[in-house]
């Protein structure tokens, strides 16, 4: 799950978080990402959901162009 640097105040993404958006920048569907990574469809949407709403976005391409602006993929 994400993190909040308590020092600076910006999000910390685990290796796994970093993982999904990039497979997700490069525009591979939800399914394929989830089988990349070894887990279920329905896991992956979950823990995608819990990361748009920690770093208030809407969709898993907004998280991807929130973390790439950001420099975190």
């Amino acid at each position: 799950m994400a993190a909040t640097d308590t020092t600076t105040g910006e999000t910390v993404l685990s290796e796994e978080e970093r993982a999904v958006l990039v497979l997700l920048a490069r525009g591979l569907p939800e399914d394929a990402v989830a089988r990349r990574l070894r887990t279920s469809s329905r896991t992956l949407r979950r823990r995608i959901r819990a990361l748009c709403d920690r770093i208030g976005v809407r969709t898993p391409l907004q998280a991807a162009v929130w973390a790439a602006r950001r420099g975190l993929i």
